[in-house]
């Protein structure tokens, strides 16, 4: 040891050495990654997705501007409408002056801007923001009193807001992310407003719908369908849980058709649009190069788009067309089309298994 307590023998603590070792780990993780993402998206996600694009080609033509009607009176609620496709739906159906819409987001600010963006296209609409959290059981619980406070109908109930492809971790009341924003969030959200938009179906020439926004991706849910144990989803793919939470909110919306005809429960596919769902793959440098590629490729890929302008279309559709278009309980891929469903989605057993789980869980928190 020499005068300043360093053996000669010992390397400094950033070696040459061992920073191309960190190098290398740090590439060799980057291709382990982006091999597994795109085999695993590639073969359960884009071909079905694509394949059955191809298969069902044509499907309606849906124009906002032209084909929604007067919704005059219309009381409307979309989660996420502060940024993507939420967004775009607002201004879609703001155009065509309904009594209200509500944009439920957690952000106040993002929130503001929004409507301010959305009331600069559409003077004259009415539009507030509700504040809201998916991930906290509190939140929303507060989000359905302010409106039932300011309410007494709702006509339309959007529920838009998701996240994708997050890593593990557990929303405020212990359930993974994406499983408890997707599914849990929007499902006591919606049972906390079912009183209100019971008493709206009771009016005569009432038309009362729930739209859940839900995915192609349903199909990457695992083998199984679901997994209730929380914990036991943190050993799955990442793509895995956000399958589960797609899958139930169809299961979910087939329930909700069954158990309460006299609404109009529907649940879509927007098809493949880079929105900010797609946060999470830019940490991957690999990933996000790859990404930018996709984007470039959505012009010429069916059921893609390359805009919130038509990612919004179906569920725009799906809340405005003629009543006698919808089947309740369908879930609809672009535009209007049905079919899409695995098997999984039509399993009516697993559905109610899903339903008496969520109903017991929030049970357990007092709802």
């Amino acid at each position: 040891m020499d005068g300043h307590g360093i053996r000669p023998s010992d390397e400094p603590t950033h070696s040459p050495t061992r920073s191309i070792v960190k190098t290398v780990v740090y590439i060799w993780r980057l291709v382990v990654e982006v091999s597994a993402t795109t085999i695993f998206l590639g073969f359960n996600f884009l071909v079905p997705t694509i394949t059955r694009a191809l298969l069902d080609m044509g499907g309606i033509r849906f124009s906002p501007a032209q084909d929604i009607p007067s919704l005059a009176g219309k009381i409307i609620l979309v989660t996420g409408g502060n940024a993507g496709l939420g967004k775009q739906t607002v201004l879609y159906l703001a155009q065509h002056a309904p009594k209200r819409i509500y944009l439920a987001a957690r952000t106040a600010s993002k929130a503001s801007s929004a409507i301010a963006e959305i009331e600069k296209a559409v003077p004259n609409a009415s539009i507030e923001h509700l504040p809201l959290d998916l991930t906290s059981f509190s939140s929303i619980r507060d989000a359905a009193s302010t409106f039932r406070a300011k309410e007494s109908r709702l006509d339309i109930l959007i529920n838009n807001a998701g996240v994708m492809a997050t890593p593990y971790s557990l929303t405020k009341d212990g359930y993974e992310i994406q499983f408890g924003t997707n599914h849990m969030g929007h499902a006591l959200l919606t049972k906390l407003l079912l009183p209100t938009l019971l008493d709206t179906a009771k009016e005569p020439g009432s038309d009362v719908r729930i739209v859940n926004i839900s995915s192609m991706g349903h199909m990457m849910a695992p083998s199984g369908g679901m997994i209730w144990d929380q914990a036991a989803l943190e050993k799955q793919y990442t793509w895995r849980r956000y399958g589960q939470s797609k899958l139930a909110n169809i299961l979910f919306t087939n329930e909700l058709a069954a158990r309460y005809p006299q609404i109009t429960s529907v649940s879509i596919h927007p098809g493949v649009i880079v929105t900010d769902l797609y946060t999470s793959l830019k940490s991957n440098f690999i990933l996000n190069v790859l990404l930018g590629f996709y984007q470039l490729l959505t012009p010429i890929l069916p059921g893609h788009y390359k805009s919130p302008e038509g990612g919004a279309l179906n569920q725009t559709w799906a809340a405005t067309t003629p009543k006698d278009k919808l089947k309740n309980g369908e879930f609809y891929t672009p535009v209007g089309k049905t079919g899409s469903g695995s098997k999984l989605s039509h399993d009516q057993g697993l559905g109610m298994k899903l339903w008496e789980y969520t109903e017991e869980e929030f049970a357990k928190h007092g709802y």
